[in-house]
């Protein structure tokens, strides 16, 4: 089991850059993959990038290929998402998600943080 607290989410406007980080405890950080997915409103919950146990492997959403970068430090238990070139319709609660061994059933969730794309 892995408990999850994510944060770094705030307002900017459009063009700007947000880091988001997700901190992990509870057991082996490494026997992860992790995923972000974000969910806007009166809109369901979409997948935005994930990266493998180690960090060897990402995916990313469409609509955020290019602008957005996903990263683990394993040492600090904390996997992070770089959002650059913010557009209004990246508005939405970010979630971090945990993926037990990287066989994509996302079993823990963090709190959400909110992000918010002005202009």
């Amino acid at each position: 089991q892995v408990q999850l607290v994510d944060s770094g989410g705030g307002l900017v406007q459009a063009g700007g850059s947000l880091r988001l980080s997700c901190a992990a405890s509870g057991r082996t950080f490494s026997d992860y993959a992790m995923g972000w997915f974000r969910q806007a409103p009166g809109k369901e919950r979409e997948f935005v990038a994930s990266i493998s146990r180690f960090g060897g492997i990402t995916y990313y959403a469409e609509a955020v290929k290019g602008r957005f970068t996903i990263s683990r430090d394993n040492a600090k238990n904390t996997v992070y998402l770089q959002m650059n070139s913010l557009k209004p319709e990246d508005t939405a609660v970010y979630y971090c998600a945990a993926d037990l061994y990287g066989g994509n059933r996302y079993e823990n969730w963090g709190q959400g943080t909110q992000v918010t794309v002005s202009s």
